[in-house]
């Protein structure tokens, strides 16, 4: 059984090593082994050290996907394997039906897609497309992300890109450290379902809204395509690495940034500020009284 001193070593390690901005990987190490040393770590169990010790690392650099986390159940601790990764979240995807919870059609003809998830663009397309072909006649459209918790880079992509005429709309690049490539995302070209880019779109956000739920409202409120109204989002925009540090521990490393096209940054430990600030529950009513007319 590893120490806390040695669990918090191989964290730090991981960090050192892959850490999207390696700038600050001096500082980050040099706070926690100070407490380290003080014994401010010493007599804490599994849980109570990956909290505390979060929140440390969150102190000296405000990223939220920088992370101890403690697992209930045992863990492999063979290194993270990127397509087992993506394996295990197509499957939530399909049991959550890509992520879309529910569609409806509101009285005034305003169409409502409550998306929980941020699905792959090319296993989600046609799911994503269904529920846009049903909004398709709408006369403004609500994006319920309110309990989104998150998905993918290229689902955010084609969800923004119904909102936009044609593929030409460049809307972030994604730099990786490992290879030190940086990806374009522009509008997708072809898309399954018609777009919506004349009509009025309202997004919804709550305080739990996070990373491609975050892209996604961001994205098209940078670009002028949306009115978000609610609450300001948790704030994680940094792709993450998970590593097994022992059967129940694990290190989580953002391994990338979104840099959006129009603002130069993105919304981490920020989040997305809303265009109209309501609660999170009054914030449908909110929309609909104004995407009405009411």
């Amino acid at each position: 059984m590893l120490s806390n001193e040695q669990i918090i070593g191989q964290a730090l390690d991981r960090i050192e090593a892959g850490y999207v901005f390696p700038e600050k990987v001096a500082d980050i190490d040099a706070a926690i082994r100070r407490r380290l040393s003080a014994g401010e770590y010493d007599n804490l169990d599994g849980p109570a050290l990956c909290e505390t010790v979060t929140a440390h690392l969150q102190k000296v650099c405000p990223d939220k996907h920088l992370r101890l986390l403690w697992s209930d159940q045992p863990q492999s601790l063979d290194p993270a394997d990127e397509d087992g990764g993506r394996a295990a979240f197509l499957a939530l995807l399909r049991a959550e039906n890509q992520g879309i919870r529910r569609v409806e059609h509101l009285d005034g003809n305003v169409g409502l897609i409550d998306v929980r998830r941020i699905a792959y663009a090319d296993e989600g397309a046609a799911a994503i497309g269904a529920a846009m072909q049903l909004v398709a006649l709408s006369s403004a459209l609500i994006l319920d992300l309110r309990a989104c918790s998150g998905g993918t880079p290229e689902g955010a992509a084609m969800w923004c890109s119904y909102f936009f005429r044609d593929d030409q709309v460049h809307l972030n690049d994604f730099y990786e450290r490992s290879t030190g490539a940086t990806r374009q995302f522009w509008t997708t070209a072809h898309l399954p379902a018609p777009r919506y880019a004349d009509r009025p779109v309202h997004v919804l956000t709550s305080a739990v809204t996070f990373s491609g739920g975050e892209d996604v409202a961001y994205t098209l409120q940078a670009h002028g395509r949306a009115v978000v109204v609610g609450e300001t989002t948790r704030g994680g925009a940094h792709p993450t690495a998970r590593h097994p540090v022992t059967e129940h521990i694990l290190v989580t490393v953002p391994t990338a940034r979104t840099i959006n096209s129009v603002t130069g940054t993105n919304w981490e430990g920020v989040g997305v500020v809303p265009d109209v600030p309501v609660p999170a529950d009054q914030a449908l009513d909110t929309a609909l009284k104004a995407s009405s007319g009411v």
